[in-house]
């Protein structure tokens, strides 16, 4: 019999007994610090049956807390038990915070230093410290001695990615950004992130469902030359060919020495204390290395794509567009037929409708499938629970994206079942207005996206709306969909918006218990006529082709400008899909993208 949480907790609660530990610390996080999490390192998940992508769960003695964002206020009270956890927004109360007053003076607290980054560590040590707590490292997660059955991580031979697609090869890339490192006067550089390597070498894998990466970690020399610490078995035939001379292959159980080796070496190594796990940075200082912070030297040119992955991500968008509109038109005439399905039956079938694609990999994400009051919880996943039913007169929201060879897209779009409420329309209105205000503006070089993203909350600010995530995240190209350092949200950030990066627009609503609305297109910065005094400007370049829901707007709340906006944008959505179409979905398509006037 499968053990159950409470089970699972008392056996934690007695390797913290052998440890002598207080309390003990489990992040989402595994030793990737990624967004995905392979089956086997899903920690957090197997100890409180959370799903999200962020939280903290703390075991004490006798208790226990799970801390979430706002994205996750009503999910985690849905999946966690009530009677086992204490819950607490991680904003509001920092769980570091939290526990430094939960704990007697001398108390011990576990943690894993390869799942936590350098950076969380440093604040903890300081945060426990000032209470006399002690923060000690475990030799093996105390989740791993409890977990009976945890599933073994796969052996998936990773995919070499032509030139044809990456537009660069590996040898150039590594001796670009090895040059760069030096210059910030380091020998080598810890590359922790998956996405990293796999840009850096270009491989892909299938070690991560949705996620085309091969587990391991790099040392990257000032040379060009690199290590990288993974599963030997892993690598495809071919690989040194591809990658060019001066790549190393290192089983990564052999990580601590290598890391100790960099400390042998009295190496000045550059790491990112945000990206990068404490256990390797600590490992090499410890040893005798230098450590310098800075960001992750790949993230920012991986972020900024070349013609080539533009290119592909421009087809990609086209062939995915076309594949949406077959699902969207299929799923009209499966509502005027009254036949009503379940979230996972269409989740299902738009995925269906991808595969078919050239050049289809697999999914970039779990699709996100919710009609109703499900969609008011913007990251819910149908197989968490029991997938709902249409209903008429409601609205259906899905976000979903696919990883092709040339790119990766991610969209969201929200239509009507039936026939919609003035309510639903006039948020979805407010919603729409925004995403048109975020896609036309245009801005001098060196605006970041925090200063962008008022403009995509305006209209829902005036009527004492708001949305808890981002308004936009970086997309990679057939890669991570959430990829930085580029971001559009409310906290400002220290990266510019750069010509070639591609970011999500997406606000949202959504009402508790009722439904959920988002629109999301994913978008390109390129280059705009020089403003006056020669400034350069940029702008957006809307990649993603697919209508929004005419049936869901409110026509008095838009201007001519925006009117304009989206007359145009049907417009460009079926020059460039009608070819790929016919028939039925053609027909669709046609009345989807039909000219609004002003009212």
């Amino acid at each position: 019999m499968p053990q159950t949480i409470a089970q699972k907790l008392t056996t934690i609660r007695a390797h913290m007994e052998e440890a002598n530990l207080d309390a003990f610390i489990i992040p989402r996080a595994d030793e990737y610090l990624g967004e995905h999490i392979p089956e086997h390192n899903q920690r957090l998940l197997w100890c409180s049956s959370f799903s999200g992508s962020a939280g903290t769960v703390i075991i004490l003695k006798d208790r226990a807390a799970i801390f979430v964002d706002g994205r996750y206020t009503i999910q985690v009270k849905q999946q966690v038990n009530t009677e086992l956890f204490e819950f607490y927004d991680l904003h509001e109360t920092p769980h570091i915070a939290w526990l430094s007053q939960q704990l007697p003076v001398q108390a011990n607290v576990g943690y894993d230093p390869k799942v936590h980054n350098l950076n969380w560590h440093n604040a903890s040590v300081n945060t426990l410290s000032k209470q006399h707590i002690n923060l000690l490292a475990v030799q093996e997660n105390l989740v791993d001695l409890s977990w009976s059955g945890r599933p073994l991580p796969t052996t998936n031979i990773g995919l070499l990615l032509d030139e044809q697609y990456t537009g660069q090869p590996s040898l150039e890339k590594r001796q670009q950004i090895g040059a760069d490192i030096a210059k910030k006067g380091a020998d080598a550089v810890i590359i922790n992130a998956l996405d990293s390597i796999a840009w850096l070498l270009n491989i892909r894998g299938k070690d991560i469902h949705c996620f085309c990466v091969i587990l391991g970690s790099a040392i990257l020399y000032k040379d060009g030359s690199l290590t990288f610490l993974t599963n030997p078995a892993k690598i495809p035939a071919g690989f040194h060919d591809h990658v060019g001379a001066g790549v190393d292959i290192i089983d990564e159980s052999q990580s601590t020495a290598t890391y100790q080796a960099l400390g042998e070496q009295k190496l000045q190594v550059l790491a990112d204390p945000e990206t990068c796990n404490a256990f390797f940075q600590l490992t090499a200082q410890q040893a005798g290395a230098t450590l310098i912070a800075g960001d992750d030297p790949v993230a920012l040119p991986k972020a900024c794509k070349n013609i080539t992955e533009l290119a592909g991500m421009r087809a990609a968008h086209i062939r995915d567009g076309a594949s949406e509109v077959r699902f969207l038109a299929w799923l009209a005439a499966e509502v005027a037929a009254e036949c009503l399905h379940d979230e996972i039956t269409l989740s299902n079938k738009l995925a269906s409708f991808r595969a078919s694609n050239e050049h289809f990999v697999e999914l970039s994400f779990d699709t996100i499938s919710a009609a109703g009051a499900n969609a008011a919880m913007c990251h819910y996943n149908p197989a968490n629970g029991v997938p709902a039913v249409l209903a008429m007169d409601s609205i259906y929201l899905f976000d979903s994206g696919g990883q092709y060879l040339d790119g990766t897209t991610d969209i969201t779009r929200t239509v009507a079942i039936g026939t919609p409420s003035a309510e639903h329309k006039k948020m979805f209105t407010l919603v729409l207005k925004g995403h048109i205000s975020l896609a036309q503006m245009k801005f001098p070089m060196g605006t970041n996206g925090g200063q962008l993203d008022s403009l995509a909350r305006q209209f829902l600010w005036q009527e004492g709306y708001d949305y808890e995530h981002g308004t936009g995240h970086g997309v990679g190209s057939f890669l991570n969909v959430h990829e930085g350092p580029q971001r559009i949200g409310k906290k400002n950030s220290a990266v510019p918006l750069m010509p070639g990066m591609i970011v999500s627009n997406e606000p949202g609503y959504y009402k508790q218990d009722e439904y959920g609305i988002r629109c999301e297109n994913l978008v390109s910065v390129v280059n705009k006529d020089n403003g006056h005094d020669g400034k350069t400007f940029y702008e957006f370049e809307t990649l993603t082709l697919v209508p929004f829901d005419l049936h869901l707007i409110d026509q008095k709340l838009l201007n001519p400008n925006e009117v304009n906006w989206l007359n145009n944008y049907h417009q460009q959505v079926f020059n460039t899909l009608s070819p790929l179409l016919a028939d039925s979905d053609l027909q669709w398509l046609s009345q989807a993208t039909r000219v609004i006037k002003l009212n």
